[in-house]
């Protein structure tokens, strides 16, 4: 058999060594010696080989707008949205295509292959809805781009939010999403939820709500989604990202919630970077951090990826597109610490969050995309702790980045000309 790429010697997550022979764009051998040759070969002898990173939530229309009009001074969730709809009026098709475009970037450089991103149809232009669809053809070649039609200021809450929903899913954005928490009322909210779930059932489409982001314990939105899920057969298609009320309630209730999500296959994304900034602002102490149960919900069986949710934007100041970044702060705060936790925190950048988003031929295994990443670690755990260099990023059978190893020169008497923080215990 003949093959285009080979990457040659690389250790899998779950340890074994294969080469992987790629034709076209498929997977279309992993074996412990392919004896062949192939037009590109590439040595990942000592490093993981993993499949591509995934980040489940994300805002990419807003992305790399850190500081127009403003900064957030609060740092609040709410200052955000305020700012948010400052700079919205602002906003050009080419700026945010652009902007789009430049985080795409960063994200293949990062070995981050697959985005979910909501999208603001509020903004009765549809201006960003129009910019985002451009960019996912545009990167459809190597980056896996989702759209979410989400209402940012509420779908009742904003006059034409419900009909510029409609039409977003009319002109191709392919998720319904939501923000009952932000809606005047509890009971709004909960209205919400079945509105948008029941267009999502009659349209054959997924659901990604923002779902209670908020430190309120009476914040319970998630519940009704789950209700919905089940009673209109949505199971296995809806997500509730966030979550962070989770954090603050009664623990007899989370009891009865965990079990109903669980029932429901709802699945949970919560974006431990963002969710530690934003909450626990009207906290003095002891504060609340706002990541949701995380272990809990596993121990469940619910599904759970993490994501970004933010980078350099009204939000958050920080970011790079490293969803090991993201897996990193998560482990931390949900304390997952023993090494099956923080495997399954690699998990949660990668396999879980593919699962979320419905990628079908996503994973090392033949017949699949032929889209991975070797990284400059041994295994998925090193790989958490040093946020290990993309040594290189395969995307449809095509290497489209490529960086050296990280080794710093010494110049210490009696000790080693370069060091590496790589450590195999």
């Amino acid at each position: 058999m003949s093959f285009d790429l080979i990457v040659r010697g690389g250790t899998l997550p779950g340890g074994a060594v294969r080469d992987i022979g790629i034709a076209g764009y498929r997977i279309a051998a992993i074996e412990p010696r392919i004896d062949a040759k192939a037009a590109r070969e590439v040595d990942a002898t000592g490093n993981l080989v993993s499949p591509p990173f995934v980040d489940p939530h994300f805002h990419m229309d807003a992305t790399l707008s850190y500081g127009i009009p403003r900064i957030n001074a609060s740092g609040t969730l709410l200052e955000g949205i305020a700012l948010w709809g400052e700079l919205k009026p602002l906003l050009t098709h080419e700026a945010v295509k652009q902007r789009a475009l430049a985080y795409c970037d960063w994200a293949v450089s990062m070995g981050l292959l697959a985005i979910r991103s909501h999208v603001d149809v509020c903004d009765d232009r549809l201006l960003a809805v129009e910019a985002l669809l451009e960019v996912r053809k545009e990167v459809a070649p190597f980056i896996d781009l989702q759209l979410v039609a989400f209402p940012q200021d509420g779908l009742y809450r904003s006059a034409n939010a419900r009909e510029n929903t409609i039409r977003a899913l009319d002109m191709g954005v392919e998720i319904v999403g939501g923000i009952p928490h932000f809606e005047r009322t509890m009971s709004d909210g909960t209205r919400s939820v079945t509105d948008l779930c029941e267009i999502a059932a009659e349209r054959g489409l997924m659901v990604d709500m923002h779902c209670d982001e908020t430190d309120d314990p009476l914040s319970r939105h998630i519940e009704q989604l789950a209700y919905e899920t089940r009673r209109l057969g949505l199971s296995g298609r809806v997500a509730g990202s966030h979550l962070t009320s989770m954090h603050s309630m009664d623990n007899y209730y989370v009891s009865k919630l965990l079990p109903l999500m669980a029932e429901a296959q709802v699945a949970a994304i919560p974006n431990p970077l963002i969710n530690i900034m934003l909450q626990g602002r009207h906290d003095t102490f002891p504060k609340r951090r706002g990541l949701t149960r995380v272990k809990e919900m596993l121990a469940y069986g619910i599904r759970v990826g993490f994501g970004q949710d933010c980078v350099l934007d009204p939000w958050y100041s920080l970011g790079t597109a490293d969803m090991l970044d993201v897996a990193f702060m998560g482990l931390h705060v949900a304390q997952m610490s023993h090494p099956d936790e923080m495997r399954r925190c690699f998990d949660m950048v990668t396999t879980e969050s593919a699962a979320i988003m419905g990628l079908g031929d996503y994973g090392l295994a033949v017949g699949n995309k032929a889209s991975l990443v070797i990284l400059d670690a041994g295994d998925p755990v090193e790989a958490l702790r040093l946020r290990a260099e993309r040594l290189c990023v395969v995307a449809a059978g095509k290497v489209v980045a490529e960086r050296t190893g990280q080794k710093t020169r010494l110049a210490l008497p009696g000790r080693p000309d370069t060091v590496s923080r790589r450590h195999k215990a």
